[in-house]
This record gives C-alpha cells, structure tokens and sequence, in this order.
C-alpha cells in the first residue's frame, strides 16, 4: 500500500519526500498527488527529496521531467535533491543533468 508523500510547503518552496520504490504503478499516483499540490499552491520551486529512495526505473526518470515541464510552465524551477548514489548514477545517464536539476551530493538546498 502506497502512502502520499510526506511533503512541506514554506510559501515559496514545495518539498516532496519521496521514499521506497518508484515503479510505474508509484510514479502514476506520486505524479497526480504532487501536480494537484502544484496547482493549489504554485510554489516558485519544487524539490524532490529522493534520499529514502531505494529502487527507481525509468518512470522516476519520466517523474522528475514532466514535474520539470509543469514547473516551467508556472514560471518555476525543479530540483532534485539527497540523490542517492546509485540513482544519480542513473539520472546522469537518462541527461538530466543537462537540465540542471540534480543537486550536488546528499545535501539539500532548500534556498529559494
């Protein structure tokens, strides 16, 4: 059974902390909880905390772009932060690194 997301939202900055495995039965409902969240809120940036997650295929891939494709279209941002090795590993090579997104190591940077 998949619980939302644990979340936090400081009037600028909505966090998702994303935790477990993402597949694409997790991805579907993850997408749908936080693009409803975006639309109430319109936060000027969006983090996606992934530091517990433990298993990603390319649905988490899919994820963080159509959340980086909305934000744009709000006049945000999207960054992925506390990416956990072996994940960064993948996101690298799917390019999103080339969307300036990833995070340096396991800090987050919740600036606005």
């Amino acid at each position: 059974m998949l619980l939302k997301p644990k979340t936090m939202f400081d009037g600028k900055v909505l966090t998702v902390y994303l935790s477990g495995d993402i597949d694409h039965h997790s991805a579907r409902r993850i997408r749908e909880y936080t693009d409803a969240l975006i639309g109430e809120l319109k936060p000027v940036r969006l983090l996606l905390n992934y530091s517990a997650v433990s298993f990603m295929d390319s649905s988490g891939i899919g994820l963080i772009m159509g959340r980086y494709r909305m934000m744009k279209l709000y006049g945000g941002s999207v960054s992925v932060v506390s990416i956990p090795p072996a994940l960064r590993k993948m996101m690298e090579l799917s390019g999103l690194g080339c969307l300036d997104v990833l995070e340096g190591g396991n800090e987050e940077n919740e600036s606005a």
